[in-house]
């Protein structure tokens, strides 16, 4: 089956066809540790403590907030659909999704921004546009267990591409740079996780938003290797 076409670049648009469920197996489908990234923010926060605090663009800015709830959208999906078909590997990328987003929440300290997330709820945004997207993907992730590992495909190649056009904004501030390389990573890893455990159930993911050339080259990459 194939999911709909949820974002563009940047979350500029999504669309809001829901896709029919299809049966999952009644098993508890898994990953292995290693295949997620996460990392300890407090790690982070020391590293980037010795780089030079520079000036932050309106665009720098913009990229920071946004993330910070994007990384949390992942995170609450994942563990919202946790919650419903218990696949451990839903369990496991949510916990690294949780030190993404506090990745990102250490950098808007550091530059004295307001924090987005006023609210640490499930399912609860600040960008309406994210809202709308949370409650349209735990929707079409419930409707079964292979649907819920679509939807983390897709959300994983939604972030390579939203992340990589915050980056590509970055006027020298190799801090928020760090960061975004390390949230890549982790979605890399991600995007393989979901990808593989899909095959074990017999469903070839197709890529939704990168381009095939793209998608084959993270696939093909070995775990933590980019």
């Amino acid at each position: 089956m194939k999911i709909p076409k949820l974002l563009t670049v940047s979350s500029l648009a999504f669309l809001t066809v829901a896709c029919g469920g299809s049966s999952g197996s009644g098993a508890v489908l898994a990953a292995n540790l290693d295949e997620q990234t996460s990392f300890k923010p407090n790690n982070l926060n020391t590293q980037i403590e010795l780089l030079p605090l520079g000036e932050i663009s309106e665009q720098e800015l913009e990229g920071l907030l946004y993330m910070r709830e994007e990384e949390k959208l992942a995170h609450d999906v994942y563990s919202a659909l946790y919650t419903l078909w218990n696949m451990t590997i839903l369990n496991n990328i949510a916990a690294s999704e949780s030190t993404h987003t506090e990745a990102i929440r250490v950098l808007l300290e550091r530059y004295g921004i307001d924090d987005p997330v006023t609210d640490s709820t499930i399912g609860v945004f600040t960008n309406a546009t994210l809202q709308n997207l949370y409650d349209l993907l735990f929707s079409i992730g419930s409707a079964s267990k292979i649907d819920a590992l679509l939807v983390g495909a897709e959300i994983e190649e939604i972030d390579l591409i939203d992340i990589q056009h915050y980056i590509d904004q970055v006027e020298g501030n190799d801090d928020i740079v760090m960061a975004y390389q390390n949230l890549m990573k982790g979605s890399r890893n991600h995007l393989r996780a979901f990808v593989k455990v899909l095959k074990r159930q017999g469903v070839e993911y197709t890529p939704v938003h990168l381009d095939q050339e793209t998608y084959e080259a993270i696939i093909n990459a070995a775990t933590g290797a980019d």
